[in-house]
Formats: structure tokens, C-alpha cells, sequence
């Protein structure tokens, strides 16, 4: 069955209002696109893993609320819908323009991808979408993510800079990924060869989505994903340490992880807000690291230093 997608422009206040609206005359569904319900890449919070601003860009200026209806739904909806907003409109709704579409019912409820394309990562990461296609080139290393899973797709500044830095400094053995969200990194240490690699997180949904990436990209031989609050629970040392977390975490975690480091074994940091990093990097050294590489993206920072 065939649907047509209509869509009503107005704003975050009237989003609810109209999604509701939509919802009593007979939608088969609704979506909002706005783009105050994403994470603002200048400001991380604690349940953290960043939006890149490009994502943002390319989403609607309006607020759009997307809903669908059968063709024989349609005309009995749409007459409806006008009346009702003609009833509603008011100062802080905005346009209330209405506008449609006709999609497919496979395609309704996954118009968000168009969003989402292949992007490369480092020097030799290419992170595509599990339903894009890539022209691989010599050396590409594939990894393909859900973007629907949410907890981050790799397009933030800060998982660029970990990325290059394992690259750089990952030269085999163990690996930890402290707060490992999507999984990500270490799916990226996995395509460089490591393969003892743990990747923990403490929250369970973030858990679930790391380890059905990993499965998806057939390493779950080589990745292991654990539920928990950062080292707590760890009674081993690794080679090699992540972390794209907070600057005020990694402050915290730096002391306790060289610990869990073999002598000279490498921690590469990021997510560290510019005005964060010299505090970072006063934590590091008074952890008696070295610091071996500093990297700047944008307003954000990265540490590659050794134990």
C-alpha cells in the first residue's frame, strides 16, 4: 500500500500541538524534524556523544511535523487538517503551511536517512550507513554503523582526532575503549588489526547498539562489549587505552587508568572542550604521563600520551 506524506511547517512550540492533531485524524504515524531536539555541539552533557554540526545544517530551518495517510484517507484528511489549523493559528505556531508527498510504505518511516551518507575518518576509516553503498579505494577500511541507533555515528570532531591518533600510535596489542557508546572506536582499532579489545559503557542501551555493530561488522571475536562504570570491575592492564568522554571524566579517570596501562602503554583522550584542556592537561601530567601529542579540531581537543 501506497501512502502520501504530509507535512505541516510550524515551530518547537507547536510541534506537539500539530503532531497530536495529526495523529486524531487518522495518521498512520508522525515524526517531528526540529532541529532543537539534537545536541548542540558546543554545549556536551553528560549522557554525551555529539551531533556533528553538518547534520544539523542539513536538517529543515522550520520545524516540520511529518505524518502519513492512506490515498483513501487523504482527501477526508487533509480537508479536516486545514480547518483545524485555520482554528489554531496564532503567534508562536508559525506558518502552518501544509504540504505532500507520496512515498512508498517501505519508505515512510525511514525518510531520515537521507540524511545520513559514507564519510571518511581518519586516514584510511570510511564510516558508511549499513544501507549505503561505498566504491571502496586500496587501504579503505570499512565500518558501517546504524545511524538509527543513535549514541553516535562518528561525525563529531572529537571521534575524527581518536581515530587519527589510534592510527597513529596503535602499534598491536590490548586494547580498552572507556565509554564506548556506538562502539565505534573500537570497531576502528578492530579494522587496524587489534584483537583483544574490551569497550565498555554504563549505559545498557548504548551496550546493546555497540554490540550489534560489532556483530554487524562480523567482530565480536575481537571485541568484546561490558556493561559498567568506567574501570570499575577491571582487574587486568591493556597496551592501549580510549576515552571520548567529558573533560572533568577524564581528569577523574586519568590517574586510576594508568593503573591499568603496561609500562609505556599509550591513552589517547578526547572530548575535551577547549577551555578544558589545560586542565586535562595538568590531570594528565600529574598522573605522570607523557604527553606525546596534542590535537585541536574545531573548539574541541585531543591527548595521545603514554603511561
Amino acid at each position: 500500500m501506497d501512502y502520501t506524506e504530509v507535512t505541516v511547517s510550524t515551530t518547537t512550540r507547536g510541534a506537539e500541538i500539530v503532531s497530536d492533531l495529526l495523529m486524531r485524524l487518522g495518521a498512520a504515524g508522525t515524526q517531528i524534524l526540529d532541529r532543537a531536539d539534537l545536541p548542540d555541539p558546543t554545549k556536551p552533557t553528560a549522557m554525551w556523544e555529539l551531533m556533528d554540526q553538518s547534520v544539523i545544517d542539513a536538517m529543515p530551518e522550520d520545524v516540520q511535523v511529518k505524518a502519513w495517510f492512506t490515498m483513501e484517507e487523504l482527501p477526508k484528511a487533509l480537508s479536516a487538517l486545514k480547518e483545524e489549523l485555520s482554528l489554531i493559528r496564532e503567534d508562536g505556531l508559525g506558518a502552518l503551511a501544509v504540504s505532500t508527498q507520496g512515498v512508498k510504505e517501505e519508505d515512510w518511516a525511514e525518510n531520515w536517512k537521507q540524511y545520513y551518507k559514507p564519510f571518511r575518518l581518519g586516514d584510511h576509516m570510511v564510516v558508511k550507513p549499513t544501507w549505503e553503498p561505498w566504491d571502496a579505494q586500496p587501504g579503505d577500511l570499512i565500518i558501517e554503523i546504524d545511524p538509527g541507533m543513535a549514541f553516535g555515528t562518528g561525525t563529531h570532531e572529537t571521534t575524527a582526532m581518536c581515530v587519527q591518533l589510534i592510527e597513529k600510535y596503535y602499534r598491536g596489542g590490548s586494547l580498552l575503549d572507556v565509554g564506548t557508546g556506538s562502539g565505534i572506536l573500537a570497531i576502528a582499532a578492530a579494522r587496524l588489526g587489534a584483537k583483544d579489545i574490551l569497550a565498555v559503557d554504563i549505559d545498557p542501551d548504548a551496550v546493546r547498539v555497540a554490540r550489534e555493530n560489532v556483530a554487524h561488522n562480523g567482530l565480536s571475536d575481537a571485541v568484546e562489549v561490558r556493561q559498567g562504570d568506567l574501570l570499575k570491575g577491571l582487574h587486568r592492564q591493556f597496551d592501549f587505552a580510549v576515552a571520548n568522554i567529558l573533560a572533568p571524566v577524564i581528569c577523574m579517570l586519568a590517574s586510576p587508568l594508568r593503573d591499568h596501562l603496561s609500562p609505556g602503554g599509550r591513552f589517547v583522550c578526547s572530548g575535551i572542550i577547549a577551555e578544558a584542556e589545560q586542565e586535562v592537561r595538568d590531570a594528565l601530567l600529574s598522573a605522570g604521563y607523557t604527553i606525546d601529542e596534542i590535537t585541536r579540531k574545531g573548539d574541541w581537543t585531543a591527548f595521545a600520551c603514554r603511561a
